[in-house]
């Protein structure tokens, strides 16, 4: 039987394909340092391997929200499992790290589909608050996978070593591709126009660009990805090389963080109703200014150990799940025909950012912790500054 639009049944399966991605790396950043000895390299070429899949995601986003705006969102979202599934295989057996590298990449082209096509089928079926209340309730239950992933990647990387990590991943994929395949329904009520050439996908991107409120809410989604990216990125270096924790201690560290991600979704859904998505996304910015503080206050003065980084990055990722889903909503609400692009520009932007933080974090990583906050320091006060600054412009939504 079909899963119906309206239930919680169909909520779920969108926030597990919209988790595809994060699981992919989530999974395995316990075996970084462990990659990074067996296959030769330093914490920059390990560190390489999850920038160059921020990369591939960013570069597939490009065309699967166009492709589904045309074609529908069920049979794009086939394509886009399926080569996800070829490419984790190729990781589960790259022989070298620049072969991993480049497997990784090809494998983020597949797995950007999911996360663009669950967005996109969000703005199908809904409108205005519910919109973010339901991107809110998928992040909440999307967070319940990363927060047991580094847990079981690092359980996994300890019995079977880091290749192991990438098979869970492709259990989860094929899992996924039958419910597709089976029970999914086509949300698409309003085919889009634009041809599929590029020539085509550039002008119907340029069309979203001339809106400003929509620059501002790529700006706060890409901003708030780019401080948790840096987080991954620097985690299992700071704490397992600079704090000493184990793999498996490492994890639990990693979900306490996710944990402030679900419980920022579920203030958002308590809240949006009653005051808005901007006033939704008004308290997270803050989240994100003070948890970046704090986490550099802690590092730099020592207090807390481990806790200095672990305590203020539960606040920031708080943060996190008030401001993305609320920004993502905003974003593709004016754009009922283009809702595949909007959502694939959205991701394109956050993605470039993201990669380019995680490039940045790890070549700054030399044996101390403090690069870490500070990065994320400075991006929740940007976060928080353009939001004030853009009053204005939300206002008008023009």
């Amino acid at each position: 039987m079909p899963l119906r639009p309206d239930t919680l049944a169909m909520t779920a399966v969108l926030a597990m394909l919209t988790a595809l991605g994060p699981l992919s790396t989530d999974f395995y950043l316990p075996s970084l340092p462990e990659i990074a000895r067996v296959m030769g390299t330093d914490f920059a070429g390990a560190q390489a391997t999850l920038s160059a899949f921020l990369f591939g995601y960013a570069a597939g986003q490009i065309i699967w929200g166009p492709l589904s705006d045309r074609l529908g969102r069920r049979p794009v979202l086939m394509i886009g499992l399926g080569l996800f599934i070829a490419t984790t295989l190729a990781c589960a057996f790259a022989p070298s790290i620049e072969a991993l590298i480049g497997a990784r990449f090809a494998q983020a082209v597949g797995a950007s589909g999911p996360i663009v096509l669950g967005r996109a089928m969000v703005r199908d079926l809904y409108e205005g608050p519910r919109a973010g209340r339901e991107l809110a309730r998928m992040g909440m239950i999307m967070g319940l996978v990363p927060a047991i992933a580094p847990v079981l990647g690092g359980l996994l990387q300890n019995a079977f070593g880091w290749r192991s990590t990438f098979l869970a991943s492709l259990v989860f994929a094929l899992t996924m591709l039958a419910i597709i395949a089976t029970i999914m329904p086509e949300t698409l009520r309003q085919r889009s126009p634009d041809g599929l050439s590029l020539p085509a996908i550039f002008r119907g991107y340029r069309l979203l660009l001339r809106n400003r409120a929509y620059r501002v809410y790529v700006a706060l989604t890409s901003l708030a990805y780019a401080g948790l990216f840096a987080f991954i990125s620097g985690s299992s270096f700071v704490l397992m090389g600079v704090y000493g924790l184990s793999a498996p201690a490492y994890g639990l560290s990693f979900g306490c963080a996710v944990l402030g991600f679900i419980l920022g979704t579920i203030i958002a859904q308590r809240l949006v109703g009653r005051r808005g998505l901007d006033g939704v996304i008004g308290l997270g910015v803050v989240c994100l200014a003070a948890g970046g503080l704090a986490m550099l206050a802690g590092v730099a003065t020592g207090f807390g150990g481990p806790f200095g980084v672990i305590a203020p990055m539960a606040l920031y990722a708080c943060g996190i799940g008030l401001v993305m889903p609320q920004a993502q909503a905003s974003a593709m609400m004016p754009f009922p025909d283009r809702a595949g692009a909007a959502s694939s520009l959205t991701g394109l932007c956050q993605m470039l950012l993201a990669a380019c933080v995680g490039l940045l974090v790890g070549h700054l990583l030399k044996g101390t912790a403090l690069p870490l906050p500070i990065v994320m320091s400075v991006i929740g006060v940007a976060t928080l500054v353009l939001f004030h600054a853009s009053a204005g412009i939300r206002a008008g939504k023009a």
